[in-house]
């Protein structure tokens, strides 16, 4: 089945031809030689995509979360990327714009009506107009962090001496053998990532080497990787069959869990045993509404790019008090400026190569 969409009407806003087959593999592969032998070509990676943002149809930010639904694992994720693609962050974009199209008109009326009827200072609700977008900008720049980690996942690092069991408690969660187990102290030398759609939050369990004191320097180095790891992590999990905790790397939200509970204490709130199962599920769950409170205040700005954009129209129309009407005419259009680049309409063309080289071929 052939289906021609006239430009305009199409994806990628041009003459389009779309070729539905059965899926075989040899009947797409050979009608793909019949095509490539009368001139045409395969396309580049994300050409599609690209030609739809060239030719008006999509802006950046829906372009980026075009990507991140296709990369999407979990269902926070494709959400949030969902949100994105619709265009949610271009018509918050267009409702800041308008605050600042106001505030310019009532700022260019100043200046150019001076000598007339109309009053030469800056009218208060220019300050007012710029204070609100200000605001709205402050809830997505603080949004960032929790938003930037739901499409990123968290990184949570199991911790604790040898033989706390950090590799069977993987495992265990895994349901499969992610990590090696021995009673040998120090057989994690390296750390093991186990990647978790828990209840639809990304999330990286790292493995890491047992601290202690070690003569030997592989292990040694080891250990140090797993300390830098842990410190950087979202979050720790310390692993012990006494409930002991590593007071360097602590931190605030940390949690202390009792390995090896089918052997000894199971006075611990959060305790298990890998061998039995027992105190997984309430483990996790714990996990989850633990780094689920961290997502509560997430904004749709989850790129860097966006948050530099942002920042920069943020930035321009602070400290306006007190500045003459030329000086916060050319603010506001600072800030405007800004918002485009927000958007793609100018300065895209450093960041396009980076954005659609993670698409697939077609895409």
């Amino acid at each position: 089945m052939v289906i021609w969409f006239e430009a305009g009407h199409s994806f990628t806003g041009e003459d389009v031809a779309e070729i539905h087959l059965h899926g075989a593999p040899v009947i797409v592969r050979r009608l793909g030689q019949i095509l490539t032998s009368q001139g045409l070509r395969l396309a580049e990676a994300g050409e599609f995509t690209r030609r739809a943002f060239l030719n008006g149809k999509m802006d950046l930010s829906e372009v980026e979360g075009l990507g991140d639904l296709l990369a999407a694992e979990t269902e926070s994720q494709r959400r949030m990327a969902l949100r994105l693609s619709n265009g949610e962050l271009a018509r918050k974009a267009d409702g800041w714009r308008s605050l600042l199209i106001r505030a310019g008109a009532l700022v260019e009326s100043s200046v150019d009506f001076a000598d007339e009827d109309v009053p030469e200072n800056v009218p208060q609700e220019v300050f007012d107009l710029l204070a609100e977008f200000r605001q709205e900008l402050d809830e997505q720049i603080d949004g960032y962090a929790a938003a930037e980690r739901i499409r990123s996942g968290f990184e949570v690092a199991v911790i604790g001496p040898p033989n706390a069991g950090k590799s069977s408690l993987i495992n265990r969660i895994a349901r499969r053998e992610v990590a090696l187990v021995s009673d040998i102290a120090g057989t994690t030398r390296d750390i093991i990532e186990l990647r978790l759609d828990l209840r639809g939050l990304a999330v990286t369990l790292l493995d890491t080497a047992g601290l202690r004191h070690a003569q030997d320097r592989i292990e040694s180095l080891g250990i140090d990787r797993a300390r830098e790891r842990a410190a950087a992590a979202d979050l720790r999990i310390h692993l012990s069959p006494t409930g002991e905790v590593d007071e360097s790397l602590w931190q605030h939200g940390d949690l202390k869990v009792v390995s090896k509970v089918d052997l000894g204490d199971r006075s611990s709130d959060l305790a298990v045993s890998s061998v039995t199962g027992e105190g997984i599920d309430s483990l996790l769950e714990y996990l989850f509404t633990v780094l689920s409170v961290r997502t509560a205040d997430a904004g749709l700005v989850s790129h860097q790019r966006q948050l530099g954009a942002l920042i920069e129209a943020r930035e321009s129309a602070s400290e306006v008090d007190g500045l003459p009407a030329e000086l916060l005419a050319e603010a506001i259009r600072r800030a405007a400026s800004s918002l485009d680049r927000l958007l793609g309409r100018i300065g895209a063309e450093d960041y396009l190569d980076v954005i659609f080289s993670s698409f697939c071929i077609g895409k």
